[in-house]
């Protein structure tokens, strides 16, 4: 399995200081990558080294947001003051999974400012909402040059996540190892009250930094 992104989630009123923030400690500025208009929600993203990147995402006034699974996940974590949402995972083909949960995935997308309409399909944030140690599942719909992560804008990667949860649950549900879940990605397991997405470590030319 590849980690695609790592999302982070924010209240509207703090949206560009977040982003400002986060592009600070790592050392680039983060692009605005648009309105996601299925999911009513809009982010911004910075590509790293190593084929992945970040994305900080809100919610817009829309009621979209309020009906799509992405959109209520993202309004949640804001309304509990905000922080990393989850972990992604890329699949090149999605079917698998939407035979596996029962479900089709839901179709997505956003049009950048350079015009290019970006599609993907996505599956796993209603197990996410329930259960957010749980990643969810992407499948871009376009060429590989032309995904968020294809153009990075640092040096600077993802070297591995901290989540609290139980590994045997995440390796039933992605169907991999318990012990290293990710290729090219470490994943530390504690234990915590809450499930989730804790922090994120990254390695970058000012040396190691975790958010």
């Amino acid at each position: 399995m590849r980690l695609d992104h790592v999302s982070y989630a924010v209240a509207r009123d703090g949206f560009v200081s977040t982003v400002q923030r986060l592009g600070s400690a790592l050392g680039a500025a983060f692009t605005d990558g648009g309105v996601h208009p299925r999911f009513g929600t809009r982010n911004f993203v910075l590509p790293l080294a190593g084929g992945t990147y970040v994305e900080v995402v809100t919610t817009l006034d829309h009621p979209a947001a309020d009906r799509a699974p992405f959109g209520r996940a993202v309004a949640r974590r804001a309304e509990e003051g905000g922080g990393w949402l989850g972990w992604v995972v890329a699949v090149d083909d999605i079917a698998p999974v939407e035979a596996r949960l029962g479900r089709p995935a839901a179709e997505g997308h956003r049009v950048r400012p350079d015009g290019f309409d970006l599609r993907w399909k996505q599956i796993g944030l209603l197990e996410l909402i329930d259960d957010p140690q749980l990643p969810y599942f992407l499948q871009w719909l376009v060429p590989p040059e032309e995904i968020p992560s294809a153009d990075p804008r640092t040096g600077s990667r993802i070297a591995g996540l901290t989540i609290s949860g139980d590994s045997r649950v995440i390796s039933d549900f992605l169907g991999g190892p318990a012990d290293h879940p990710l290729d090219q990605t470490d994943v530390a397991w504690i234990e915590d009250e809450e499930p989730g997405l804790v922090s994120v470590d990254f390695a970058t030319a000012r040396g190691p930094v975790t958010l």
